[in-house]
């Protein structure tokens, strides 16, 4: 008979591992506290508008195709190359950066302002391209038995990359470049992924050569959520069940095995093996109660930075937005050093503006658009509550309509506002928290929580805050990674 497998948590992580393990023989169920799959890759429809409500697009194409692939299907997705792969706009300026992957045409976008742009940004990208490569097999992709294995494989990486590691991804973009400009639109890969680029170490570089040389980012044809609607449509078909509505409470043990997981009503669901898709440190403290994650120590950890985001469907078409655009202000530097400390809605706050409609038509009514706001905020430590939600979103839309020229607030059909104590709330975020532990030097590897528990030998974890770490194709690696773990401890006979 197949080991049984709980998975708690539906997002990407942990429908993926339950595709991986149903590929291997087990059987599985998932249970979710919100009402339908995906997660922070989910979506939010009304009055035929259709909106990511997270994620937007996702590089690193391949890890799709790999998980497809390697549970015996073709992969059933479209996707759609974004080209250009997004604008950018600062306060005060009509003109829009357009970043290109052809290095020729974005030069031809610099050349004003950056001298010899395509011969400095291919030097920087060839050196962006050694780290990825030396460290996807040796770090990315593997499993670590401790810190002394991780520190062995770190050994295995060619110590010219050791600079990298001590140094800002600022001061490496101010090593290669002259213009502000350029090195915070090169920035906006950490930044936006809930970091600084004067904390984020700069072998994160490398997300500079996925996004311009590697592989590009893409979108999946109707939208985003197709991905979650088409692992799920599979999942059913092999007999995986899933329970909505499901928020687990209380784990019961026997000796070092875990017996049994209590949700909010105080059923027990029992199986052999058990998957975590929740935060990996957040649930240690807060349903393990492990003293090494209570919440003084969770809250001494470094997070990425929340989201606030707006839902704007609105009549008529924006003709000053692509799909992918980041609306930024003057003062890069002092806005950075505060924006993970605010008490206070930012000023002038700094955002990223998706229209998916401008590839999918059929995410909004014919003549309209949709538009997905996302302003990095704070996390909860910091500031506590958002009465001021509706104000903070008001000065956006404003902001955005003055930038492209058209009346968002007079066109608006549809407005919703999910401000970071939502998303706590929504998706058991710690302290709202977009994209769990952030990536310093003390939260990677074997330093961030693990995706074996250290104490129940049948409990694992899957998503952004274990290994590797955070984004879609990173947590697809990291399915891959706990499922590889389990079929080594747990082989079906």
């Amino acid at each position: 008979m197949a080991e049984q497998v709980i998975i708690t948590g539906a997002g990407l992580g942990g429908l993926a591992t339950a595709l991986r393990l149903t590929s291997k023989g087990y059987k599985v169920k998932v249970l979710e506290k919100y009402h339908q799959p995906g997660g922070r890759l989910n979506s939010y429809k009304e009055q035929g508008f259709t909106f990511d409500l997270g994620p937007s697009f996702f590089s690193m194409s391949y890890e799709f195709d790999e998980l497809f692939h390697s549970c015996g299907m073709e992969n059933p997705l479209k996707y759609q190359q974004l080209a250009p792969l997004y604008t950018v706009n600062f306060a005060g300026s009509d003109r829009n950066f357009q970043i290109f992957r052809d290095l020729k045409k974005l030069a031809e976008e610099f050349k004003d302002i950056e001298p010899d742009f395509e011969a400095k940004c291919r030097k920087y990208l060839a050196g962006a391209k050694t780290i990825f490569h030396d460290t996807e097999y040796r770090i990315v992709k593997k499993n670590f038995n401790g810190k002394f294995d991780y520190l062995l494989s770190m050994a295995g990486v060619p110590w010219k990359h050791a600079p990298a590691m001590f140094r800002s991804m600022w001061t490496e973009l101010d090593r290669h470049f002259e213009s502000h400009e350029v090195k915070v639109i090169f920035s906006l890969v950490a930044f936006f992924l809930g970091a600084t680029p004067f904390d984020t170490p700069a072998v994160y570089k490398l997300l500079n050569y996925t996004e311009l040389e590697h592989d590009g980012y893409w979108s999946v044809e109707g939208g985003m959520y197709r991905i979650v609607e088409t692992i799920v449509a599979e999942l059913e078909k092999r007999g995986v069940e899933f329970e909505y509505g499901t928020e687990i409470k209380k784990v019961h043990r026997i000796g070092k095995e875990v017996s049994g997981l209590e949700d909010q009503n105080g059923h027990v669901w029992k199986a052999d093996l058990y998957v975590i898709n929740a935060d990996a440190a957040a649930f240690r403290g807060q349903v393990l109660g492990r003293e090494k994650y209570s919440e003084p120590k969770l809250d001494a950890m470094d997070w990425t930075l929340s989201p606030f985001t707006i839902y704007l469907g609105v009549k008529g078409k924006v003709e000053g937005l692509h799909h992918h655009n980041y609306f930024l202000g003057n003062n890069f530097k002092e806005y950075a050093d505060k924006i993970f400390k605010l008490s206070v809605n930012p000023e002038k706050p700094y955002y990223y503006v998706n229209v998916s409609s401008k590839s999918n038509p059929a995410c909004a009514p014919e003549g309209c658009e949709n538009i997905f706001i996302l302003c990095p905020v704070p996390d909860m430590r910091y500031k506590t509550h958002w009465q001021d939600a509706e104000t903070l979103a008001d000065n956006i839309i404003a902001d955005l309509s003055e930038r492209t020229g058209f009346d968002l607030a007079g066109n608006t059909m549809v407005r919703k506002v999910m401000p970071p104590d939502e998303w706590r709330d929504t998706f058991n975020l710690y302290r709202g928290s977009g994209l769990g532990l952030a990536h310093g030097l003390n939260q990677i590897g074997a330093f961030r929580p693990a995706n074996k528990d250290e104490s129940l030998n049948n409990l694992y974890y899957v998503g952004a805050s274990t290994i590797p770490g955070t984004g879609l194709p990173i947590v697809v690696i990291s399915s891959k990674l706990v499922t590889e773990r389990i079929c080594h401890e747990h082989q079906l006979v």
